[in-house]
């Protein structure tokens, strides 16, 4: 079922591995055509223009763009228990995991009087997008909402796009994941024309406010949603621009090939375009996987989706001439989620420099991580593991510096900043500092 890249007796560099690694065929800078002129519309006419958006795109838009919270509340309250124990039991460990990795203040005594402190501090307002396609995603809010929650952010807004089958209403248990977190702030707005809301604010048709603008905006999204994140990346900050979901696996002949067959699968249900790769130096394991894909794809639900998937261009298992190879191949790859199913399992874990989340030995599957493993699911995919991270405190975080230097220090190193200024011929900066020594004697 997956088509096979043999790697075994060949020696490839870091190039060579980047181009021979299966990659989805999106084309961000393609979108970005069909975007620009949307987000220029909701800039300029705000609601008019997101409800006739909502009407080509997503079919409908429902009488307020701007969730009532009485709809929330009831969404809640309608959610099945099992659900929603699922839900609380994810916020649980996501908060506690989240709230542990806030960074503490610093403060350096470089000399006598000279103190330089770094303090973090949260952004003011963040906008979330959660997606609503081919699958609906309550998870994704508590991923995005506790973070921020975390990172001390008290304006939240999240947007999804509206439903069909719920009137033009978000999706039920989106709604309710918002009242779990104490989310009153929500929009049933959809596609690249939620990021502008959320980047530019709208006005109300009415001529008031409908949503004000944001510092921050996250959550994966289609590729007209990573495209409008990339054309408004300056004018707020973004997370990522997230592509299709992906997963690779480390395997070595120790590895039970029921699990790798059924994990591979987990990431392909989500879309088409899913990448799901196997990295192996055992060709047994191999055969095994492929074997037993083929036997259970027919009986998953999405099954049409998954098979599209794991026969797509993205997806492949590559052959390796050993476990050094293999962790070549994932550092090169980059993955979004990377699973080891390898003997010692945590040391080869230690030796990735490449992953947005690392998933070690048989009983840590992705699928776990997805939901309340504790660790965050919004994950850097398309190799850009390599120099992003996946959302965190810090995404809703600045670093603040204060220097604090009394006369005595400023003295001490007056001299050295005149010379550094006038070396760069920045006369004025050195003067600055001259008045103060003139005055300190």
């Amino acid at each position: 079922m997956l088509r096979r890249i043999d790697l075994r007796g060949r020696e490839l560099s870091t190039r060579q591995l980047l181009a021979v690694v299966p990659r989805a065929e999106i084309d961000v800078d393609a979108a970005l055509a069909a975007v620009r002129p949307i987000l220029a519309d909701v800039r300029a006419r705000g609601e008019a223009a997101l409800r006739e958006y909502g009407e080509r795109f997503d079919g409908g838009s429902p009488a307020s763009l701007r969730v009532a919270p009485e709809q929330i509340e009831a969404a809640l309250a309608t959610l099945d228990s099992a659900v929603r124990d699922g839900l609380r039991e994810a916020v649980t460990r996501v908060r506690a995991f989240h709230e542990a990795t806030v960074p503490p203040p610093i403060a350096v005594e470089l000399a006598r009087g000279a103190r330089v402190s770094q303090r973090w501090v949260p952004v003011s307002r963040v906008g979330l997008y959660v997606p609503g396609g081919l699958a609906v995603y309550p998870s994704s809010v508590v991923m995005n909402v506790v973070a921020a929650q975390a990172a001390g952010v008290t304006q939240i807004a999240v947007t999804t796009p509206p439903q069909r089958a719920f009137g033009g209403a978000p999706h039920p248990s989106i709604l309710a994941a918002c009242a779990l977190l104490g989310v009153s702030e929500v929009y049933a707005v959809g596609g690249a024309q939620a990021i502008g809301m959320l980047a530019y604010g709208a006005q109300a048709t009415d001529g008031g406010t409908l949503c004000e603008p944001v510092d921050v905006v996250t959550g994966p999204g289609n590729v007209y949603v990573a495209a409008a994140k990339r054309a408004v990346n300056g004018t707020v900050g973004i997370d990522s621009e997230a592509g299709p979901t992906e997963i690779a696996i480390i395997a070595d002949d120790s590895a039970d090939p029921t699990f790798v067959a059924y994990d591979l699968l987990s990431q392909a249900e989500h879309d088409p375009m899913a990448g799901s790769v196997l990295i192996t130096d055992s060709a047994a394991v191999a055969e095994a996987v492929d074997a037993c894909l083929a036997d259970i794809v027919g009986s998953t639900r999405h099954d049409v989706r998954v098979k599209e998937a794991l026969t797509g261009v993205q997806s492949a298992i590559i052959l390796t001439s050993g476990l050094d190879q293999s962790i070549a191949v994932a550092d090169a790859y980059g993955a979004e989620h990377l699973e080891i199913h390898t003997r010692d399992a945590g040391a080869v874990a230690r030796r990735i420099r490449n992953a947005g989340a690392i998933f070690v030995g048989p009983h840590s599957p992705v699928a776990l991580g997805d939901y309340l493993a504790g660790s965050n699911h919004v994950l850097p995919t398309g190799g850009t593991s390599r120099f992003a991270s996946g959302l965190n405190v810090t995404s809703f975080l600045r670093a603040v510096s204060v220097i604090e230097y009394d006369a005595d220090a400023l003295a001490a190193v007056g001299d050295k900043v005149i010379a550094l200024a006038n070396a760069e011929d920045l006369p004025a900066h050195g003067e600055a500092i001259t008045a103060r020594l003139d005055r300190i004697g």
